[in-house]
């Protein structure tokens, strides 16, 4: 015979973990698992036994069970049992179940009642069974006897918090009748980890063996050593029945009988016995599941809304449709085009928060990479002025020269125009790169018809590369153009008279002004860990200088550093760094920062570092060539600079860079709008215009439009997980209305289980009915020996608590034992101590 409650509530439990099977998830409902704690031989085998409903555990006297045994219950077909350590075996048999649980607990802690905290893991396979997990745990015990170790008390009690700290257990408080219930460790262990009572059932056991005369009414009444949850009776088989092989079907029955038949007990024979105890078990697992109820179907609801718009554009879906490709086609198309140039000019929608991409990393290139491309062309200062003396030398040859030569001007502006040849290709290749690895992310939303992404992909990735070489050829025609006519006449050339007095740093510099040209966060690398270590802080770069701050708001300044003199070098990213490095540092040999000759500064990606080097360089800083300086010690004495070749160099330094300076302006504003128009623009229209026709000319429309293996399992998939969502969301409505959650009980005044070490209550086998005429009083808070058990009377026992009624009348006399029980003393005016706020979750 199985647990007649438990059975009712498995059709809901499995139809709601159908439901998710068909969504292919498991069903997160754990269901709370089930401890018996109480002293040896107190019969708390036998009351997890009853519970599931079959005959399985070892018994006997003394200590028995010496591991825990971690039972888990599994819904299935066949009714079965596994050991974790016997793995592939299955016990069919229960008696032999019960032989290897006491092999495997001799085989760890001995013949000699050793114990160990060391659980035995068992899974039974049932269709009578829900998915529960149940504890059998050893008995609490005193003093040790044979191989047990002397503090032994100290070990159990370790090992039964181990399990019923956790808030997912409910403890059955395992006390028997015949033994005195006010010295319960099981309460009181369960009064430890359940201090509001919400998963503390009160268990009696042996009711059956108690001294004739005597009962346990007023206990099991909840009148005397009340429990929030109160308590419930059974009568277990005894060791005799068990050894006459009586099954637990009988000795239900025979439970029962006695229940009805039992003058003491017989008024509450509907709410004692093993059924009832199943039945309060049972309700807390339905309140359990109903509790949990709405977080499933929140996540059910939120799936649900997820795949909503996905599944309409499948449940129009006719394979049989001649014109659905066609359809598709077009469809596709155009949804490529959308988003190819949604990625292009900027879109609300579909934002990418992780990098740049499209036409935001376009413009990054236009202007930042591509005028630091062009500005790092300058850097080096040397070089040029020993290329104008060579100029000017070979122009005079054999002669001394009296005047700045014209030719020398021209020679050095041509070579400085060709270098721009270099950064304008550059800026295609990179331009072009980027358009593909746009079409590349347009084209994931074709990935469902493999053919038409790939075609797609390939039409336009080869009309990108024919326009990079017309684009190519159209921007070294620009540079061209600029080297056939140098044009001194231009307004903003400053000319051979001014060119005598002016500086290209002082130029710069009046150009620029003090603007502010970047902020951002950058780490300060090489102070000492004794000095603080590396710090992160807000700097601010304008055309003077380089300033940085405790944080943004730009409130407390930390240093401000002048650019004078300043140039950048790279440093090699440390093996245990993921940051990218560069650093700062004074020509002229001096400390850059305090006592540092460098400062470093480190940037989270080589992205962050390039475009800190392009704002550095606006701002006259830049890059550190040393082969430069040893050019110079090596290439010294080819020549003399002289007062007159100096003044000379000096004079076409200046108009080298007055010119270049337009030249650079011209280019910088025309390479990206030609790249704009031959490239980007030509692509967009392409795809608006021709890329249908060409699709069309390059295969055959059925082919283009085969979808693939995965997109058709996809559709199926989203269809059914549609379905099951919906039908899901109907059974936990269905789950709502065929179950009762149960309110909490309220608050009972238990504080007896605190003090009941010091002075317990006399216990309810001593008498028929306990003689005081005021239910148990608390003790006195002084600490010492424990006081003596008061006698009966109204002038003994403890100092009243304040607010507690005053004493219960007497008791009948035996003519009128089996008449209405004492009347309880009301408490309306005592607030009830730590009411929960909600239901009780597990």
């Amino acid at each position: 015979m199985g647990n007649r409650e438990m059975e009712e509530l498995i059709p809901l439990v499995n139809r709601l973990q159908d439901a998710f099977s068909a969504l292919g998830q498991s069903c997160l409902l754990e269901l709370p698992q089930i401890a018996v704690v109480g002293g040896q031989s107190a019969g708390k085998s036998s009351v997890l036994e009853n519970f599931v409903g079959r005959d399985f555990l070892p018994r006997g006297s003394g200590i028995v069970t010496r591991r825990p045994l971690v039972l888990q219950l599994v819904t299935s077909k066949a009714e079965y049992g596994e050991f974790l350590h016997c793995k592939g075996r299955k016990f069919t048999d229960f008696d032999e179940v019960r032989q290897e649980i006491e092999a495997e607990t001799d085989r760890v802690t001995g013949m000699n009642k050793g114990i160990s905290s060391i659980p035995i893991n068992l899974r039974v396979y049932s269709p009578h069974v829900l998915n529960l997990t149940l504890i059998d745990l050893p008995g609490i015990t005193k003093v040790p006897v044979g191989d047990q170790p002397q503090d032994i008390e100290y070990q159990i009690r370790e090992m039964i918090m181990q399990f019923i700290t956790r808030e997912n257990c409910l403890i059955l408080a395992v006390t028997p009748a015949n033994t005195d219930l006010a010295n319960s460790d099981a309460l009181k262990l369960a009064k430890e980890v359940d201090p509001q009572g919400l998963r503390t059932i009160g268990v009696i056991t042996k009711l059956d063996l108690m001294d004739e005369g005597t009962d346990a009414r007023d206990v099991l009444e909840n009148k005397l050593l009340p429990l929030r949850r109160g308590y419930v009776g059974v009568v277990n088989r005894s060791q005799k029945d068990i050894d006459g092989k009586k099954d637990i079907k009988a000795a239900l029955l025979a439970e029962r009988k006695f229940f009805l038949s039992h003058p003491g007990y017989r008024h509450i024979a509907d709410r004692m016995g093993t059924p009832h105890l199943q039945k309060v078990l049972n309700q807390q697992l339905t309140n359990h599941i109903r509790d949990t109820l709405p977080s499933f179907r929140s996540k059910l609801q939120g799936q649900l809304l997820s795949i909503e718009h996905e599944v309409e554009a499948y449940k129009n879906f006719k394979p049989e449709d001649p014109t659905r490709k066609t359809k598709a086609l077009l469809q596709m198309v155009q949804q490529f085009s959308v988003d190819f140039e949604k990625r292009i000019e900027g879109s609300g929608d579909q934002v990418d928060t992780l990098e740049l991409s499209g036409g935001a990393k376009i413009n990054l290139i236009f202007h930042e990479r591509f005028p630091f491309e062009i500005v790092k062309m300058e850097f080096n200062e040397k070089e040029l002025r020993r290329e104008i003396s060579y100029a000017i030398k070979n122009i005079h040859g054999i002669r001394t020269g009296l005047f700045t030569p014209d030719m020398a001007f021209e020679a050095i502006v041509k070579k400085q125009i060709v270098k721009l040849k270099g950064p304008s290709l550059k800026s295609v290749d990179l331009v072009m790169q980027e358009l593909i690895n746009t079409v590349k992310k347009c084209t994931k939303k074709l990935a469902n018809f493999p053919r038409l992404c790939e075609e797609t992909e390939r039409i336009v990735a080869n009309h990108i590369r024919e326009r990079e070489g017309k684009t190519k050829d159209q921007v070294l025609l620009l540079i061209d153009i600029q080297l056939s006519y140098i044009n001194t006449n231009h307004e903003d050339f400053i000319g051979f008279a001014n060119a005598q007095q002016r500086s290209s740093q002082v130029h710069k510099k009046s150009a620029v002004g003090n603007q502010v040209i970047r902020k951002g966060w950058l780490t300060i690398n090489n102070i000492g860990i004794m000095k603080g270590g590396s710090k992160e802080y807000w700097f601010v770069l304008t055309a003077e200088s380089l300033s940085w701050y405790k944080d943004d708001e730009e409130k407390e300044k930390k240093y401000m550093l002048p650019l004078d003199n300043l140039k950048v070098r790279d440093v090699e990213k440390s093996f245990m760094s993921s940051k990218h490095i560069f650093a700062l540092f004074n020509t002229e040999q001096r400390n850059v920062y305090k006592d540092y000759r460098f400062l470093e500064l480190a940037c989270d990606s080589q992205e962050d570092v390039d475009s800190w080097k392009a704002s550095l360089l606006r701002a006259g800083v830049y890059p550190d060539k040393s082969l430069a300086d040893n050019d110079e010690s090596g290439q010294a004495e080819n020549f003399s600079m002289d007062p007159q070749l100096e003044r000379q160099v000096e004079t076409i330094r200046n108009l080298v860079d007055s010119y270049m300076s337009i030249t650079n302006k011209c280019i910088r504003d025309l390479i990206p709008k030609t790249i704009m128009h031959l490239m980007i623009n030509n692509v967009k229209d392409f795809i608006n215009s021709e890329l249908l026709a060409q699709l069309y000319s390059s295969e055959d429309q059925s082919t283009l439009m085969e979808e693939s293996a995965e997109q058709a399992q996809r559709r199926d998939e989203m269809l059914r997980m549609y379905q099951a969502l919906k039908e899901a969301l109907v059974i936990i409505g269905d789950i709502n209305s065929a179950t009762v959650s149960t309110p909490a009980p309220p608050p009972v005044d238990d504080s007896w289980l605190q003090h009941s070490r010091r002075s317990p209550p006399p216990s309810p086998t001593n008498q028929r009915r306990p003689t005081l005429n005021a239910p148990p009083t608390r003790p006195t808070s002084g600490r010492g020996p424990a006081p003596a058990i008061p006698s009966p009377g109204p002038q003994s026992g403890a100092p009243p608590v304040p607010f507690r009624p005053g004493p219960l009348p007497p008791f009948p006399s035996n003519s009128d034992a089996f008449g209405a029980p004492p009347q309880v003393p009301s408490r309306p005016t005592r607030a009830p101590p730590s009411v929960p706020s909600q239901s009780p979750k597990f």
